[in-house]
């Protein structure tokens, strides 16, 4: 053997051992210095480089009524400490980006434990566990210069997606609202062709699946009409390429940091819940009085099989009510063995702690078999109630808004004359808004007078969306007249296309049509209301309009004596320079700050923020075009890789959004919050520091989350008195990590404790 080779094997051997000892003794020194709580698990995590920080210590058991899972982050120097632990046996392990999941070890409250993790051997390896915006930055769609589309006998791109912003807005709220793309699942099919995609997009779930009941089917049917929206060839072989080339070797063209300064601060709590159904959204609290219903049960609804989910987090045991929506306008809980005839798609917690939904499914609703609709009750046309004469809603009935009283387990209904989809309490804390209204209204429901009088007439009101394009100084609706729909009365027209089960979506060729404007008169318009929130500081509401392209936000103020006085702004997101594309679009959620400015949620992977006092435009015609005021809006694109040509966003997605008004959180008051439905995490806006914060949700991969809400459980204990909640809510849950071997989705509790040892 060469003497020159052996030395310098000696040396680095002696190196080696020397290193190790040192890490050693560092390592007993470290481990030394952190307390042992007895209700904790806490050491460090170190690989063959030394310590490990920023990667994630899981400890998961099955020992308690639902499976439990606990998640925190090292500090830099590998540390770790897991808070707050039930009494049960625990399978401790490590997981980080760089790196392989590392062997589970064995571990119980009261211990420390000293973990080994194992670097991934090649990059490959290590993006197996990346987030799936990371993968779906892949994709190529068609350039920008190949707009508009000229059809299968050009370019083979919809005539219908005039710029590559409605090729994306189909890429994303078509996908994306229903579940991660870029998973596993997703990126890795048998055959990566156009007949493989074609395939791939066709299979359905049986009916009577234990997930999406009967929907299976429409699911599958909405996912090949979207694909002939594109240019069905065109859009078959967009998928087919990506996946080829992930099949082929590619990966992400970058890598997602591991979490660094507050973000190793963040601790997550996760208990399966709703018996591996699909989940849409969950609530714990009065989002104006976060004491409301402290260490209550959570609530989630189950709007595919009819549920109530109901986990109560001091425990983990959880419960489900099933119940019907009858023809006489009652609503009751069903026995465990009835089958639930509801469609509860999005819970609210009032200030007595009742739960209220938006349920879709009365009268031929999405449930199969479901009873003719009849027509809307007498109130809703009649002229002797004041908001059916100002503006009536005729037509068939469809919505209930369903209360829910824990406390007495009694349930009740409100048959509702207007459309719903998603609700929140006004800053009054007696008005119950909501979202959807038919494409035409803003609605409510006045708490107090329900209970009162349980008159439907009595409690209800509306208003049309109207706004001053005739420059008066009156702050509202000079008559009746100003609203009526009348052939020389402006309007503007939007179609909106129906989507997927469960309520209708924004396609890419929903627009505007306005009619002849007519400056002498206000505007009328019309447009699908989504997210919504409160705005504490002028009384007013804000809703995300979802239809058309680009979306706008819209503010309601009902004024003094509504419907006369109730007040509508319109605002988009301001056009670029060159006329066709916008600064953001896809705008789905909407929440407000205790200053009265309002953040939108994007789908293009954008947070917008808007300021209406920065406005230096209120009335006249230019407020028709919603782009009177680019001054009050500044956009944030959200952590990680765009799309290859795509200039505008990124490949994250955002749902709902919420500002955490209150610090149940522990980021500070005024936190504006958002999904971070493709990048399995929740992104919290810095404004102080100007950044995004990222809390990922490392395990199981998959957290594709629609909204989340916080409350105070005790203030006394500090941090841990504090609690914000969100659910996994993607749609095929077993995209999830773990298959359809996987238990289903979890609740997920998010707290930021002072530092990353905390306890």
């Amino acid at each position: 053997m060469n003497k020159q080779f052996v030395r310098a094997l000696f040396a680095s051997t002696c190196f080696v051992a020397v290193s190790a000892a040192m890490a050693q003794s560092a390592l007993a020194g470290a481990t030394s210095a952190i307390p042992v709580a007895a209700d904790g698990i806490s050491g460090v995590v170190t690989s063959s480089k030394g310590p490990e920080a920023g990667v994630w210590v899981i400890a998961e058991t099955n020992d308690l009524p639902t499976r439990f899972i606990k998640i925190v982050v090292t500090d830099d120097q590998g540390r770790y400490m897991l808070p707050e632990l039930p009494t049960a046996k625990y399978q401790v392990w490590v997981r980080g980006y760089g790196l392989v999941d590392s062997q589970r070890i064995d571990g119980a409250p009261g211990k420390n434990l000293n973990l080994t993790a194992t670097l991934a051997p090649d990059a490959k390896t290590a993006a197996q566990i990346y987030p799936a915006n990371y993968w779906f930055s892949l994709i190529v769609p068609p350039a920008e210069s190949e707009f508009p589309g000229t059809g299968p006998k050009g370019n083979g791109i919809s005539p219908g997606m005039p710029t590559q912003q409605h090729w994306m807005l189909m890429m994303k709220n078509g996908c994306i609202q229903c579940h991660q793309f870029g998973d596993r699942t997703t990126r890795n099919l048998i055959d990566n062709t156009p007949e493989g995609w074609a395939e791939r997009i066709s299979k359905a779930r049986p009916d009577d699946d234990h997930v999406l009941g009967d929907h299976g089917k429409d699911f599958a049917n909405d996912m090949s009409n979207r694909m002939t929206q594109y240019g069905r060839a065109r859009g078959l072989a967009m998928y087919a390429d990506w996946t080829k080339k992930i099949a082929a070797g590619a990966l992400p063209p970058e890598a997602p940091p591991r979490p660094s300064g507050i973000e190793r601060n963040l601790v997550l709590t996760s208990w399966d819940w709703a018996n591996g159904r699909y989940v849409h959204d969950n609530v714990s609290s009065d989002r104006h009085d976060p004491k409301v219903n402290a260490n209550g049960p959570i609530y989630g609804v189950i709007g595919m099989a009819g549920y109530i989910e109901i986990l109560y987090p001091t425990t983990g045991k959880q419960e489900e009510l099933g119940y019907r929506v009858n023809l006489n306008k009652n609503v009751e809980i069903l026995p465990d063995n009835e089958t639930p005839d509801a469609f509860p798609h999005n819970p609210m917690v009032d200030r007595k702690g009742r739960l209220w939904i938006t349920d879709l499914g009365r009268y031929g609703g999405p449930l199969p078999g479901s009873p003719p609709r009849p027509d809307k009750m007498a109130y809703c046309t009649d002229p002797s109630y004041k908001y059916a004469k100002y503006f009536p809603q005729p037509g068939k009935t469809s919505n209930t808004a369903v209360i829910y009283d824990h406390s007495t387990r009694k349930i009740e209904g409100i048959p509702m004359c207007n459309g719903m989809h998603h609700l929140m309490v006004a800053s009054d804390k007696k008005t119950m808004y909501f979202s959807g209204g038919d494409n035409k209204v803003a609605s409510w429901v006045d708490m107090d007078v329900w209970d009162a009088t349980k008159d439907p007439g009595k409690a209800m009101g509306w208003c049309p969306m109207v706004l001053d394009t005739n420059a008066t100084k009156t702050t509202g609706w000079t008559s009746a007249s100003e609203v009526t729909i009348t052939p020389n009365h402006t309007q503007w027209n939007q179609p909106v296309p129906s989507g997927g089960p469960g309520g209708v979506e924004g396609g890419a060729n929903a627009a505007v049509v306005p009619a002849k404007f007519d400056p002498k008169k206000d505007t009328r318009i019309e447009g699908f209301l989504y997210g919504t929130d409160a705005d504490v500081k002028t009384g007013g509401m804000w809703f995300a309009q979802t239809n058309p392209f680009p979306t706008g936000a819209v503010f309601h103020h009902p004024g003094s004596n509504p419907p006369e006085t109730c007040k509508t702004e319109y605002y988009q997101p301001p056009m670029l320079p060159d006329g066709k594309n916008y600064a953001a679009f896809n705008g789905r959620g909407i929440s407000a700050d205790s200053r009265g400015v309002a953040w939108v949620a994007y789908g293009s992977g954008q947070f917008g923020r808007l300021d209406r006092t920065k406005c230096k435009v209120m009335s006249g015609p230019t407020v028709a075009e919603g782009q009177h005021c680019p001054e009050g809006w500044t956009f944030y694109d959200s952590p990680g890789p765009k799309l290859t040509g795509v200039k505008y966003g990124s490949s994250d997605h955002h749902y709902l959004n919420w500002v955490d008004l209150h610090d149940t959180l522990g980021m500070g008051k005024d936190t504006p919050l958002y999904a971070g439905s493709n990048s399995d995490s929740l992104l919290a806006v810095d404004e102080k520091n100007n950044k995004i914060v990222t809390l990922r949700v490392p395990y199981p991969m998959g957290f594709h989350t629609r909204g989340m809400d916080g409350r105070f459980e005790d203030l006394s204990k500090g941090w841990k008195g504090k609690a914000l909640y969100a659910t996994y809510a993607s749609q095929p849950v077993w995209h999830q990590e773990g298959g359809e071997d996987a238990s289903g989705p979890q609740l997920v509790k998010f707290q930021m404790r002072p530092d990353p040892l905390a306890y």
